[in-house]
């Protein structure tokens, strides 16, 4: 059984137990989020898919904690002009779990 929902201009596909990464958000750890924008949704009676979503249909994800994503290294230059400049940016997001897929 899994299903895919949309996040924060993402999509992700959710199964019960597994860790995903979203957005950032104030919320604390160990507290529950819903996701209600299911677009689609498969388990053995068969499948759903939303025109754009599915009614009634939801995520129940616990928030883990909140962790920082990879480092992007973002550079400018001007070509014969001896100009070069390097900044850096990591990106927060929060780790949950999915706890149950409702249909």
């Amino acid at each position: 059984m899994y299903a895919i929902f949309s996040d924060g201009g993402h999509q992700y596909k959710a199964e019960v137990g597994k860790e995903i990464y979203v957005d950032i958000r104030k919320i604390e750890p160990g507290q529950d989020l819903v996701f209600d924008k299911v677009l689609f949704y498969s388990d053995d009676n068969g499948v759903k898919v939303g025109q754009p979503t599915i009614e009634g249909a939801q995520i129940v994800a616990e928030v883990l904690c909140k962790q920082k994503g990879p480092k992007l290294v973002i550079r400018w230059f001007r070509r014969r002009k001896t100009y070069r400049k390097k900044t850096g940016h990591r990106q927060i997001y929060i780790k949950v779990r999915i706890k149950e897929i409702k249909g």
